[in-house]
């Protein structure tokens, strides 16, 4: 099926006019050069930021390359790779893509992480890639996982193994966006299993975890728990856009 969806869109970029997904100009691929251009002079991959939170640091931070709060409260979670900001040019492809269900946008973020991260990635510690997952009412709704949607296109090491069902998410009616740092880590807490037939799966290895959006990194940071308290040994962020301001505590 991977095979038959690559000569389809293999074929739409040849035949077919596409719309940039940031700019949305008409033109042949799914991000134009201007943008991508615009992303590597201007991305946040370009900045000084933690390297465990990827949030941007100050200046007294530049030293430990480690900003004040995963020193002060440090996060289950070993590293954090992001493209861009929140605020950024992929801030409409990424909303397209969530709640407008234009699931081809999936592809060209996808393409977007692959001509931005592809080489910079390559020798990545990880023997599996695990997206964010859902809860069942949340999938049904929405009919897709946003996050695994754009992890199972873009390219990474052929050692890497992707497992989209490893996670499980239980239902709370609890919206995340907007509220306070303590109270996202509460409400957060308990929400993420493994499935039991991956337990064992993923004990002692190193683990990426795929997300479309990081804020406060309570999300991010309640699956790094889970899974090392199951015995995964290293865990890895790699995240579309990062919110540059993290909420009131």
């Amino acid at each position: 099926m991977r095979f038959l969806e690559k000569i389809f869109q293999s074929i739409n970029s040849q035949v077919l006019p596409s719309a940039c997904i940031a700019c949305e100009r008409y033109q042949q691929h799914s991000i134009c050069a201007n943008c991508l251009q615009s992303l590597n002079a201007n991305g946040l991959f370009n900045y000084e930021c933690c390297y465990q939170c990827g949030i941007t640091l100050n200046t007294g931070e530049l030293k430990e390359q480690r900003c004040k709060q995963c020193n002060l409260h440090p996060p289950y979670f070993d590293e954090t790779y992001c493209i861009d900001r929140y605020e950024g040019v992929l801030q409409n492809a990424v909303h397209q893509l969530k709640y407008q269900k234009r699931l081809a946008y999936a592809h060209g973020l996808a393409n977007t992480w692959d001509h931005l991260f592809s080489k910079q990635l390559k020798n990545v510690k990880g023997n599996y890639l695990l997206p964010v997952p859902l809860s069942t009412q949340k999938l049904s709704a929405r009919g897709f996982n946003q996050s695994w949607e754009i992890a199972r296109r873009i390219t990474c090491n052929s050692s890497i193994q992707k497992l989209p069902y490893a996670l499980r998410r239980h239902h709370h009616e609890f919206q995340q966006a907007g509220g306070r740092l303590a109270t996202r880590h509460l409400a957060i807490a308990g929400m993420f299993y493994i499935d039991p037939h991956f337990i064992e799966v993923l004990r002692g290895q190193s683990i990426i975890i795929f997300d479309d959006v990081m804020t406060s990194g309570a999300t991010l940071n309640e699956i790094a728990r889970i899974l090392k308290d199951n015995g995964a040994s290293h865990i890895t962020n790699w995240v579309l856009l990062r919110t540059v301001k993290v909420p009131h505590v």
